[in-house]
Order: C-alpha cells, then sequence, then structure tokens
C-alpha cells in the first residue's frame, strides 16, 4: 500500500492534470503528511485532521476552515485505497466566509480615475510609460470583466487587434478563452502598443502587454498600490481608509450592466446568462449568479 506521502502526490498530480493549481492546498498537505509521520500514523483519522487543521492558533476560523478542506478532499481520495480512512465531517470547524460588498462604478468615476492615472508624474525617463500603462490596464479591466491575474498575464501575441480579439491563455482551471473587443478598445490598445515600443526600441523589454518600469510584468503589488492611490486622489477612498473600492469591483459592473442592458433591449437575461458565464471564464452559471 502507497505511504501517505505518495498518495499525497498522486492525487496532487491527477486534480492538476484536470486544471486544479492546488498551491495552497499542496503546500498544505504535504505538511499534514509531516505532521501524520511523526506521530507514526499510516492513515487519517478525524481527531488528526483536527489536530492539525487547527494551528497555529492565533489565527483566524477561516485558516482553520481552509486546512481541514485540504485533508477533507484528500481523505475522500484516499479512502477508496484505505478503508481506515477517517473523512472530516462538513459540520467541522464551520465557517461561513464574508463576501465582500461590490462597489458598481459610476461612469464618472472611471473617467476620473483614468485621467488620474494619466497624470500620474514621471521623475525618470524609464517611468515615462507608467501612466499610460496604468490608463489602459485599468480601462481595460473596466469594458472587459477580466480578472486582473488575466490581464497581467497578457502578452503581446494574445492581442490581435485585426480581429479585435484577446486570447486569456492559463485562467482559472487551466483554461483558455477568446474575449472580443469593442473597436474603441482596439483603438486605445494600439496607440498604447505603438506608445510601448517606441519607448522600448532598442532596450531589452519582456513580452507582456503591460511591463513595469524595468520591462518586466507588472507586480500584482505594486498595482493594487497605484490603484489605491489614484481612489485616494479622485476620492474613491479617504486618506486613511484601508478598505473601498476593489479593482475586483470592475468585474462586477461589468457584469451587472450587461445584465441591465439585455434587460433594457427586451432581451431574456435568463437564457442569455450561460454567454456572460463563458465570456468572464465561470465554470459555472452558478458563479455569474454569485458575482
Amino acid at each position: 500500500m502507497n505511504t501517505l506521502r505518495q498518495a499525497v502526490r498522486e492525487y496532487l498530480s491527477m486534480r492538476r492534470d484536470l486544471g486544479f493549481k492546488l498551491q495552497e492546498a499542496g503546500k498544505g498537505l504535504y505538511d499534514f503528511v509531516t505532521f501524520m509521520e511523526q506521530r507514526r500514523a499510516t492513515y487519517i483519522t478525524q481527531v488528526l485532521a483536527l489536530s492539525w487543521a487547527q494551528q497555529p492558533a492565533d489565527v483566524q476560523p477561516a485558516h482553520w476552515a481552509q486546512r481541514l478542506s485540504f485533508i477533507r478532499g484528500f481523505a475522500r481520495y484516499r479512502s477508496a485505497t484505505d478503508s481506515r480512512t477517517q473523512i472530516p465531517a462538513p459540520g467541522l470547524l464551520p465557517f461561513q466566509p464574508k463576501r465582500a460588498r461590490p462597489y458598481l462604478y459610476s461612469d464618472d468615476e472611471i473617467r476620473r480615475l483614468l485621467c488620474a492615472a494619466l497624470k500620474m508624474p514621471c521623475h525618470y525617463e524609464r517611468g515615462e510609460l507608467r501612466p499610460w500603462v496604468y490608463y489602459c490596464l485599468l480601462g481595460l479591466l473596466s469594458v472587459t470583466g477580466l480578472r486582473l491575474g488575466e490581464v497581467r498575464n497578457l502578452e503581446l501575441q494574445d492581442v490581435d487587434l485585426d480581429t479585435a480579439v484577446l486570447t486569456i491563455r492559463g485562467a482559472k482551471f487551466g483554461k483558455t478563452r477568446l474575449v472580443p473587443l469593442h473597436a474603441s478598445t482596439c483603438k486605445v490598445l494600439a496607440d498604447y502598443i505603438a506608445r510601448r515600443q517606441h519607448h522600448w526600441v532598442g532596450r531589452p523589454v519582456s513580452s507582456y502587454l503591460f511591463v513595469s518600469s524595468w520591462g518586466n510584468r507588472l507586480d500584482a503589488g505594486d498595482i493594487h498600490r497605484t490603484f489605491y492611490a489614484l481612489s485616494r486622489q479622485i476620492g474613491l477612498r479617504g486618506a486613511s481608509d484601508s478598505h473601498g473600492p476593489r479593482l475586483h469591483d470592475f468585474r462586477h459592473r461589468f457584469a451587472t450592466n450587461t445584465l441591465v442592458n439585455w434587460y433594457r433591449s427586451d432581451q431574456d437575461p435568463e437564457r442569455l446568462l450561460p454567454v456572460l458565464s463563458a465570456y468572464l471564464g465561470h465554470v459555472h452559471v452558478a458563479d455569474t449568479q454569485l458575482s
């Protein structure tokens, strides 16, 4: 019979082949295996699962619930080859996550955000493209409903302005999809790409569409910090606010506006919802209903 460590390796390999990334789950399960080995335990019990999941003691209950969910999924898999396996009951460590309340940006707020991006100061030559990077990145998020990670991962080869289509590669569950673009969006992107090529002529730069002042793919942390600064500048957030409108709320706005436009044009949103779901890259229509 395989050891728990071998079983975890096979379980993660199988699920990743199905498109699941399981980065946190992978680290957690290997840590759980080490915990089991230290106790010379050869099969999963509910007591041991709870003991590992409730570490460390000074974290939010959500963290414990997530750790136990890692074991629960693996235990279901393991029980097929080791009947001694105990699958942690669903009611253990219950936690109901609080969904962030979506913020629906107005057209005027988006215009002011984009104008503020274009007015960002440039203190050195390398940073001259930065205002245009953020102007186009924020604008693209607002008109396409893409996830931030999907926009960060766009490469020049993924932007086909002749057919007005973006290719989104390696999104959630490893899926690839095509996203159509409006002619006005293509015009802005074409202008940005021309500026990008002129700015980086004769200098090394990555193939990503949106790059830092050093020519690398934009850092997610820097994007958020820049967005917060611009939000405070135009009054979307107070000077000391730690919460407020998020980048992900562009996605909510896109979905909501699409549904509203369908209602206004006397189309059937319920029938068309799968179309919106596929466009947004959701696996299930229910995910779109919860957006």
